[in-house]
């Protein structure tokens, strides 16, 4: 049974980092093209638009925080040290568990606070205060990047959980939708 859990965490982790992938490559193609307008418009005109570099810094939040959600997924996330396969099951077991215990610290109360204020007040979160507040130059309100916060929570998250039954049922964590093999099959 953990087995058969940790392979449908693992297809629909996968699946989840394919979708923030494409999406922060679309970002990243509207912040490049951004700052090649403003350049352009700077350089040859004299005149860039203002929108261009809030546009640019918009799309960098959103890269940034579905990229960083996208390396946690692949292991490529900063770690001290990596531990072997080869390493006894109860120190892979042991480092999992400290490595989501260290996620979840870190993510919880950013996420708590995304959606609650001081005295646990709805409307002194981070969300709903961005709900009134508008950009300086493009009439968007800025939920608009805020929600780039709790989305990249929840999906890092999701990753670690995913990770964490992954190693819990010895199976190699996959970064390949045809990739079926399991230690059983390759034995």
């Amino acid at each position: 049974m953990l087995v058969s859990l940790s392979k449908r965490l693992n297809g629909i982790s996968l699946r989840i980092n394919r979708i923030t992938m494409a999406f922060a490559c679309l970002f990243l193609v509207l912040m490049v093209a951004m700052i090649c307008l403003q350049v352009i418009a700077r350089y040859g005109f004299a005149s860039p638009p203002a929108w261009t570099e809030e546009m640019a810094r918009y799309a960098m939040v959103w890269v940034g925080l579905l990229g960083a959600s996208a390396s946690f997924h692949e292991n490529f996330d900063p770690s001290l040290s990596k531990i072997p396969e080869t390493f006894p099951r109860w120190l892979r077991l042991a480092t999992a568990l400290v490595r989501a215990i260290a996620v979840l610290v870190f993510l919880t109360p950013i996420l708590w606070y995304c959606f609650f204020g001081p005295g646990a007040n709805f409307t002194r979160g981070f969300l709903s205060r961005n709900t009134t507040m508008v950009a300086e130059t493009i009439p968007m309100p800025l939920i608009f990047v805020a929600i780039s916060v709790p989305i990249f929570i929840v999906v890092t998250l999701f990753h670690g959980l995913a990770r964490t039954f992954s190693t819990l049922a010895e199976l190699p964590i996959r970064t390949d939708l045809n990739d079926k093999s399991t230690p059983h099959e390759t034995d």
